[in-house]
């Protein structure tokens, strides 16, 4: 058995604490020995058991010797529960082969090296797996790095890069419609600017999707809001807002807003990913959705996918 396969399924394990683990990341584990599975596990629940030993539990005695597949370095520290790297180092794991290191600069690399003091092989996985890891942590790794939100900046726009079509409401189809309320329903917050308030006045909840709880709403700019809004202003320079934000424990935001609010976050640097919901028009005329910037950006990891009638390009603008 190479390593790949127990960390796709420890990455496959981690996804069922989706909704569950905040403030804390999603993370799987499994542990494998003599090319069997003996245990597996992943976080639930804040102040719950960490993946690890959910999976020695469920492995026994079985756990001596074994090798622990985990999709985030193994914590050494006492929080809500005691250190997983001290539980793997008195269950006699052998070996640890962790997707990723722990994001957080105070913990980084503490919890591989106590393993590695007390006589366990540890590597680090690298390559494609090492991406998916951080991707699927990719708004908890920001939150806890940079103690600010993950902003994804979303448009519609059109082939000449347009935010409006004469004539028409929308810009992207019904299927990217719905794409933008399934994000919404995953996210902590979701914000526009000023302009788009006094435009439309947007509700910007989560509609006609499965939403455990819908996102705060915020709306950037001086103000006022009008008459019955329901969402929460947002005056403060832009770095103090989020950061106001991080100590609320918001780990991602979804901004929504057009092409003023959308270039002072991409100028200040302050997105981290691109969702541009393409549809197959040439508006021709109207606003682009991005203003002049003080230097070009360079995006990363870009990929492309088609969402009915529209193609949506994901991209990032740093490793998260």
């Amino acid at each position: 058995m190479t390593d790949a396969e127990p960390l796709e399924r420890a990455l496959e394990l981690a996804e069922r604490g989706r909704g569950g683990t905040a403030p804390n990341p999603v993370v799987g584990a499994v542990l494998v020995r003599d090319g069997e599975v003996v245990g597996e596990g992943w976080h639930e629940r804040p102040g719950g058991p960490h993946a690890e030993v959910v999976a020695l539990a469920a492995a026994g005695e079985r756990a001596h010797g074994s090798t622990l597949y985990v999709t985030l370095e193994p914590c050494a520290h006492h929080g809500r529960t005691p250190p997983c790297a001290d539980a793997l180092i008195q269950a006699g794991v052998a070996r640890v082969v962790a997707a990723v290191g722990d994001p957080n600069p105070q913990t980084h690399g503490v919890g591989l090296e106590r393993l590695r003091a007390a006589g366990i092989e540890v590597k680090l996985a690298g390559g494609d797996l090492e991406w998916r890891a951080r991707v699927q942590n990719e708004a908890y790794r920001v939150w806890v790095a940079e103690r600010r939100p993950f902003v994804v900046y979303k448009a519609a726009v059109t082939v000449d890069g347009r935010v409006t079509v004469p004539g028409s409401r929308w810009v992207s189809g019904e299927e990217s419609r719905r794409r933008v309320h399934e994000l919404r329903a995953r996210v902590d917050v979701v914000a526009v600017g000023m302009g788009t308030v006094v435009a439309d006045n947007p509700q910007l909840t989560a509609r006609e999707v499965e939403a455990e709880r819908q996102p705060r709403r915020l709306a950037f700019g001086r103000g006022p809001l009008p008459q019955g809004s329901e969402l929460e202003l947002a005056s403060a320079p832009l770095e103090e807002e989020l950061g106001r934000l991080a100590e609320e424990g918001v780990q991602s935001l979804l901004l929504e807003g057009g092409p003023t609010l959308a270039t002072a976050f991409l100028a200040a640097g302050l997105v981290d990913k691109l969702l541009l919901f393409v549809a197959p028009t040439l508006a021709g005329a109207g606003p682009r959705f991005v203003g002049d910037l003080p230097e070009p950006v360079r995006l990363l990891r870009v990929t492309a996918e088609p969402v009915g009638a529209d193609l949506l390009v994901t991209a990032y603008l740093r490793e998260p």
